[in-house]
């Protein structure tokens, strides 16, 4: 099980969505936050990303910028925020100098993993020669498949548009996640040092992460993770802690409770299903330490929808 993918597989909730917008300066759009994670493309021309809080981010053509708190920002022509409209309100320009590819994710972050937590409020990857290939790709794809006609360009409007190209929405959704995926892992690749990424790099905590993802109803023990890298428990204790935050049976219980709260809020399955999934044997003891995590019980959480609130 690849963890990164596994994360994001687990927090996503709804599909995906994206527009491409053709404008000429001046222009300045704002994003409200948002409870999920946003990105931008800068197809043609230039621009500037201005958060609250952080110096402007120039843009240039071939930019990405991923937003992967949902935070606050604007985009604009200049690093200033007058005159900002709601992306929603823009009037498009056919003929516009500038184009741009912007898009979200709708992510529950009560079921927020550390290793997305760890990126900043502002994930700005600049084009350039070499970088990042199977992102661009993914990019250049996406751009062709928002547009509104098979010769790459917006619809009548500026924006895109139906292209009426079979396959178009399932292309479109699988690119968007890609994209995600993508965005993510060339950050960690550019930040080898942080906490998570140097989690996923180093071979015995990577080893540990990948079991307790692909067996979480494994009845794991300290002891058998630690012969299963050929380290002591105190080592492996240690250097987990270190990297991910938590020791790692603290974090087999988090993540098992993180699984069921996905299968509670996605699928239809009986709780007893949910339970041996997530290695509890029976629904009373899994719905005890769902209660315990969460604040209330597995049935209470189906039955209202909304999301837990962990403690």
């Amino acid at each position: 099980m690849d963890v990164l993918s596994d994360v994001i597989t687990t927090m996503r909730t709804g599909r995906p969505v994206s527009s491409r917008l053709r404008v000429d300066p001046p222009w300045c759009y704002r994003f409200d936050r948002y409870d999920g994670a946003g990105f931008h493309v800068l197809l043609r021309g230039s621009g500037w990303l201005l958060a609250e809080g952080a110096e402007p981010v120039p843009l240039a053509t071939g930019d990405v910028v991923l937003v992967p708190h949902g935070s606050a920002h604007l985009l604009s022509h200049a690093p200033r925020a007058e005159g900002a409209v709601l992306l929603d309100d823009a009037v498009a320009d056919p003929a516009g100098r500038v184009e741009f590819l912007c898009g979200k994710y709708r992510l529950d972050h009560t079921r927020g993993h550390p290793l997305l937590g760890s990126l900043p409020d502002v994930v700005h990857l600049p084009a350039g020669p070499g970088r990042h290939p199977e992102l661009r790709a993914a990019v250049d794809l996406l751009a062709v498949e928002v547009t509104g006609g098979r010769d790459g360009r917006s619809g009548r409007d500026g924006r895109s548009g139906w292209s009426g190209r079979s396959g178009r929405d399932a292309v479109v959704s699988g690119l968007l996640d890609l994209l995600l995926v993508y965005m993510a892992r060339a950050w960690f690749e550019e930040h080898p040092d942080g906490g998570w990424p140097r989690a996923l790099r180093d071979r015995e905590v990577a080893a540990v992460l990948e079991a307790l993802h692909t067996e979480p109803a494994a009845p794991w023990r300290l002891e058998e993770l630690a012969a299963r890298v050929g380290l002591s428990r105190a080592t492996l204790a240690r250097r987990f802690t270190a990297l991910t935050g938590q020791p790692p049976m603290a974090y087999l219980t988090w993540w098992r409770m993180t699984t069921a709260a996905h299968l509670l809020r996605t699928g239809d399955q009986p709780l007893t299903a949910v339970a041996r999934q997530v290695g509890y044997g029976s629904p009373f003891a899994f719905s005890h330490a769902f209660k315990r995590h969460f604040g209330r019980t597995p049935a209470h959480f189906r039955a209202d929808g909304s999301p837990p609130e962990p403690r």
